[in-house]
């Protein structure tokens, strides 16, 4: 009668399939690497909020001015709009649409975009000839496609200056606050590290029915 023991070791060894290893591996130490850049990233988020939020009560900036980034949102700011060079009409949520005034400074200013107020017409046609405005900067909207952003090296937003006042016929604005700022990177990074474990123990679950199986 064969010893069992002496059956067990003669029976072979199952090696680890090497190329589905290493796949599983790769994957996990990338779902792993995007969890602490989300880490990352919520610490710089942090430290922006910081900033954001003592902006409202810091001086007020002169427009226009370059589009630097966010450090600026939320920031007072004035202008002269020496005459309005078109008019855009932009979804406002529940405001309905906001109405955007794309104004001139000058044979070489920049220019600048003031958004004057909101109105549930979208047919609506402001009638505004400029002067002067101010209110609080926020970011301008964006029609960028999202494979650009994704792609492409990022670029600073342009800035927009909200208007404490409406044109006339249009509803005051929504004042931009920083609740509008997300900052989800912590509970990205979780997930991110819940896919790497899942991965592995679907793996590891995927070996020993591949084991059972020998």
């Amino acid at each position: 009668m064969a010893d069992p023991a002496s059956a067990e070791r003669a029976a072979p060894k199952r090696r680890l399939p090497v190329i589905a290893t290493i796949l599983v591996a790769a994957a996990v130490a990338a779902m792993i690497g995007l969890g602490f850049w989300q880490l990352q990233r919520r610490t710089e988020k942090l430290a922006l909020l910081a900033v954001l939020a003592a902006n409202p009560s810091r001086s007020v900036i002169a427009m226009p001015i370059p589009a630097i980034g966010d450090d600026l949102l939320f920031r007072r700011a004035s202008a002269m709009c020496l005459a309005p060079v078109s008019f855009s009409t932009e979804g406002a949520g529940n405001a309905g649409y906001r109405i955007i005034a794309h104004c001139s400074t000058g044979a070489k200013g920049p220019g600048f975009a003031v958004q004057l107020g909101t109105t549930r017409d979208v047919d609506f046609k402001p009638v505004w000839l400029g002067g002067p405005v101010s209110g609080i900067l926020s970011h301008a909207p964006s029609h960028e496609p999202l494979i650009a952003r994704l792609f492409e090296k990022a670029r600073p937003k342009p800035l927009l200056l909200v208007a404490d006042k409406p044109a006339p016929g249009l509803a005051a604005n929504a004042v931009p606050s920083i609740d509008s700022i997300p900052n989800n990177h912590l509970a990205y990074a979780v997930q991110w590290f819940a896919f790497a474990a899942i991965a592995l123990v679907i793996y590891g679950l995927a070996l020993r029915r591949r084991a059972g199986r020998g």
